[in-house]
């Protein structure tokens, strides 16, 4: 539990520096000369690149340990910041943000499996993995308006620099505090969790002892994380253009920060773990699938409430996709597994701006990621009626 705190108390910090630049990124990068296309582009690049960086974390994590990790991925992106502090054209922000994306791209599966190694109980992990979003969802309730704030008082290259110098101390504070390597205990071969059955449903795969270790998810349920990384991508486009012109910093700020206390709100309602993932994934991606049609079609409706509801179904979602990962993975793929799943992730938040970008002038963005999302809830494998043998003698043991 000691790790755990401490591993909150660093993701915290690095998410607040995190999300203190998203409302600041566009109106940066307006203020250099870019448009929106190339501001799309210049978002969707620094996703792309999370792709080389995430196929190497996923391998080195689970050999190494994911403390070095943690460390370089936090003082590689803070020396970057303060470079991105003095950037004058529009290509020198492409190219920093392009390397802060693949220095990055080792942060979040280190300390998904870091987390996930603190214990072998599929609830306990669950428990680790809401704090996990409760953590982060802290952070990014603050940091959006506080990142304004800052633009405000010290301007671009102030906050670039504050924020940089923020991140390297830390990622000196997690090499002297996160152990190099936890060890788990290994969880009864013939014990499956209500997570194991709803892997196993998702995806077809039998919960037989021999092969609960082994299997590997579906493919096509790759497909989910890419989806809805595609549509928040779009959303971190669009929004802060859609004020002002990009213009008005404070309200982009604001609005982020709802988006974020909405998923706050449930996230902290622990009781939800209790339901299934996909019944969980399931109405998640349909209320933000309809928040986002709002945006799109519906003017008279106040944005910040679409947000926060969209925010309040993100903290439905995140979670419930964490947990089937960790029971999709098993002991010793942790590390592979979540690194597919911010492979999806990068592909989508690239793919999102970039296309946001060139459509803008077609079609609302906001509409797009509706489309998206209603995608992801077709493409949802679909839940298998029949039940492995080995689960049923395995819950009739739990049971029992």
């Amino acid at each position: 539990m000691k790790t755990a705190l401490w591993l909150y108390l660093f993701l915290f910090l690095a998410f607040f520096d995190l999300h203190a630049q998203y409302p600041v990124l566009t109106p940066f990068a307006i203020s250099l000369g870019a448009g929106p296309a190339f501001i799309g582009w210049m978002m969707g690049m620094y996703s792309l690149t999370h792709l080389p960086g995430n196929l190497l974390a996923g391998v080195l994590v689970d050999r190494n340990g994911s403390r070095r990790y943690i460390v370089f991925s936090l003082v590689t992106a803070g020396v970057l910041l303060l470079l991105q502090a003095h950037a004058q054209f529009p290509w020198h922000l492409l190219l920093l943000r392009a390397a802060s994306g693949f220095a990055l791209a080792f942060l979040s599966p280190a300390c998904m499996t870091l987390l996930a190694s603190l214990s072998s109980d599929s609830a306990t992990q669950g428990k680790y993995m809401s704090g996990h979003g409760i953590v982060h969802t802290l952070a990014s309730v603050i940091s959006p308006a506080a990142g304004a704030f800052i633009v405000a008082k010290a301007g671009f290259s102030g906050t670039f620099s504050s924020l940089g110098w923020l991140l390297i101390l830390t990622g000196f504070m997690a090499f002297f505090s996160v152990p190099k390597h936890v060890q788990t205990r290994a969880a009864n071969p013939l014990v499956h969790t209500e997570g194991d059955l709803e892997a196993a449903q998702l995806t077809g795969a039998s919960l037989s002892s021999d092969s609960t270790n082994s299997a590997k998810p579906s493919r096509r349920y790759y497909l989910l994380p890419f989806f809805v990384s595609c549509s928040q991508g779009v959303l971190f486009f669009e929004l802060p253009l859609s004020q002002n012109g990009g213009r008005d910093i404070l309200s982009t700020g604001l609005l982020l920060s709802l988006l974020s206390l909405g998923a706050l709100v449930t996230l902290s309602m622990f009781f939800l773990h209790r339901l299934t993932p996909s019944g969980r994934i399931a109405a998640a991606l349909l209320g933000m699938a309809i928040c986002f049609f709002g945006l799109a079609a519906f003017g008279n409706i106040p944005p910040g409430l679409l947000l926060f509801l969209m925010g309040a179904a993100k903290g439905v979602l995140f979670p419930a996709m964490a947990s089937l990962f960790i029971s999709l993975g098993g002991p010793g793929r942790l590390g592979r597994t979540f690194s597919m799943q911010s492979i999806a992730m990068s592909l989508g938040a690239f793919a999102g701006p970039v296309a946001a970008g060139q459509l803008r002038g077609i079609v609302s963005p906001y509409f797009i990621a509706f489309l998206l999302l209603m995608t992801a809830l077709l493409l949802l494998p679909p839940k298998s009626t029949k039940l492995e043998p080995s689960y049923k003698a395995g819950l009739n043991g739990r049971v029992a």
